[in-house]
């Protein structure tokens, strides 16, 4: 029934430095915007391996009630580099959730969580089956 996660969609209050936040650390521009790039109630990027899409909603749609304080579920996206990972989304603003945590004895899955500029919940992991299933599309 479930294939697989489309749109992972965050809340923002104000859409340009949620614009300019995530643009910093995906390192591209959104590539839809609605009603349009100057004053966007929506916006939308597509990244990684499996272009992935992330969007950014104002706040003022919300069904339900939006605070700046962390939020939501937390969605884990597979890193090479946790570390650095981690060190790069606390440098630019974000807020230590969940410090990098082992989980499970020598399994190789690691995570770790912070919270963006506007509450929402980034979780970040490395993840060998991940890896495993990247290697296996391949070919």
């Amino acid at each position: 029934m479930l294939r697989g996660f489309a749109t992972v969609s965050f809340y923002a209050g104000d859409m340009h430095a949620a614009r300019a936040w995530y643009t910093e650390l995906l390192g591209i521009e959104p590539y839809f915007a609605v009603p349009d790039f100057e004053n966007p109630g929506y916006l939308e990027y597509r990244f990684g391996d499996l272009q992935c899409e992330l969007g950014i909603i104002d706040a003022k749609y919300a069904r339900h009630q939006v605070t700046d304080g962390p939020a939501g579920a937390i969605i884990h996206w597979h890193v090479d580099d946790l570390e650095a990972t981690f060190e790069r989304l606390l440098s630019l603003g974000a807020t230590e959730i969940e410090p990098i945590t082992e989980r499970g004895s020598n399994t190789g899955f690691r995570t770790a969580a912070v919270a963006d500029p506007f509450g929402n919940i980034i979780g970040i992991m490395t993840n060998p089956h991940y890896l495993q299933i990247l290697a296996e599309l391949k070919g």
